[in-house]
Order: C-alpha cells, then structure tokens, then sequence
C-alpha cells in the first residue's frame, strides 16, 4: 500500500473516530436529560400520571394527582407544568426571559434547554400564554408539536393541559388545540403570534383569530369569542429559514 492510500486509510479513520465520539457524546447527553426529566415526572405526580380529564370539565379543578410546589421548591423559576396525553410533552415550564434556552431545571447547561414561558407573560393574568420549547433530533421538548401537521394526529391529542400554583394547591387548566399553523419568526413575512399575549380590545382579539385562521392547516370548527384564554406552543419548524410551528389552544 503506497503512502498516498495509507494517508487516506488513516485520514478516515480519524473521521470516523470523531464523528463516533460525537455520536457518542450527543446519546449519553439525550439520555442524561432525558432521566432528569423523567425524575422530574416522578417528583411531580403522585399517583398515575396519565389520568384522564373529562370533556365536559370546563374549569379549573384542584389535580390531587399533581404537586406542581415540589418542582418549585427545586427551583422558583417554575411558573407551571405543560402536559399532552399520548406525547413526550411532559415537562416543567419556567420563566426567566431567556435563561433557560440552555439550560435545565438544574440551571445546569442542556442543549435541550426547558420550555420557558415568553418574559413578557404573565402567569395568571395573561389573555395568551405563550409557551417555547426546542425542536429536538430526539424527539424530546416540543418536537412532537411537528406531528401536529397531520389532521390524524391532531384528532388523537385535541387537548393541551396546564398546571400552575394557586398558593399550594395545583391547579389543573385545560386547553382545546384551535389553530395548527407554520410561519417565520422576526421578519415582516411571518405572523407575528408572539406580539399577541394581552388583547386590550376586541378589535386585537379578532386581528389575533384572523391571522390565526389564514394560516391554519386545517380547520378544527372551534368557535371564539372576545375574552376567550389561549395557549400559544411554539417550536422551530425546518421546512423554511426561521420556520416556526405553533399550536394554539383555547382555554374550556
């Protein structure tokens, strides 16, 4: 073997030495987020987590199957608790600006970060509480929110539930999916859904529907009216620069 193919043999096994450590590296640290945030499951029910809700529950209701006071005694930028029945949508909801896009409920650096509730929110007064969380290659965070783009998908998980602190008690609020739409964050092109946290008229309220309806992958026959509550999810969403894709949900 001459030295030019001995070079390139090597060459290439340093290749796939590198891209094995990387590899490597990116599994243990999916598997090492995923385990905090399993604990994190654990810690925050008390018993079987997959209750069922009724359809006809229109109102908040104390959850004695949820101690959202456990999480925030780990730490108090826990502002509440975000779940999707038959998804990997199970995770804490903090609020800091931007501080956990990075960052676990350890404060310790991740990659997969925590969903974070927008700064600019208010936890139990906003009209539109709107939520980010990363889009991973593992399919933890919000990256099941893409799945959404399936009508078969959305008819199996129509219901979005949100768990905040009142004084100790957990309480349990639920959310219908509305609207299902891609857009692009920060550029005159896209909707700008996350201008819209407090409707201060009815007129902004109806800018904020109208915009949603055009978008919309498919119609969900939901009806509106001014002085409803949202949930607003949002992820990245890589079929365009800057994609975003959003689920909206309307709180009954």
């Amino acid at each position: 073997m001459n030295k030019k193919y001995k070079f390139i043999l090597l060459l290439l096994i340093v290749i796939f030495a590198i891209s094995s450590f990387f590899l490597i590296k990116e599994i243990l640290e999916n598997k090492k987020q995923n385990d905090i945030y399993d604990n994190l499951q654990e810690i925050v029910t008390k018993n079987d987590k997959n209750d069922d809700i009724t359809e006809d529950n229109e109102k908040n209701t104390p959850n004695d199957n949820y101690n959202l006071k456990n999480i925030k005694n780990i730490n108090s930028d826990v502002v509440g608790w975000i779940k999707i029945d038959g998804t990997n949508i199970d995770y804490p909801v903090m609020q800091n600006g931007n501080y956990y896009l990075h960052r676990n409920v350890y404060k310790n650096y991740s990659s997969h970060g925590t969903p974070y509730l927008a700064e600019y929110c208010k936890i139990n007064s906003s009209d539109n509480l709107i939520i980010y969380g990363h889009h991973m290659k593992d399919n933890q965070m919000f990256s099941q929110l893409d799945y959404y783009k399936k009508y078969e998908f959305y008819s199996n998980h129509k219901y979005i539930k949100f768990y905040t602190l009142e004084g100790d008690e957990t309480i349990e609020s639920k959310y219908e999916v509305a609207f299902v739409f891609k857009t692009i964050a920060y550029t005159d092109k896209g909707f700008k859904y996350y201008n819209y946290y407090d409707f201060n008229s009815e007129d902004e309220f109806n800018d904020f529907v109208i915009n949603c309806e055009k978008l919309e992958l498919y119609n969900t026959d939901i009806e509106f009216k001014y002085g409803d509550k949202f949930i607003t999810l949002s992820t990245c969403e890589y079929s365009q620069k800057n994609g975003r894709m959003v689920i909206v949900g309307k709180k009954i």
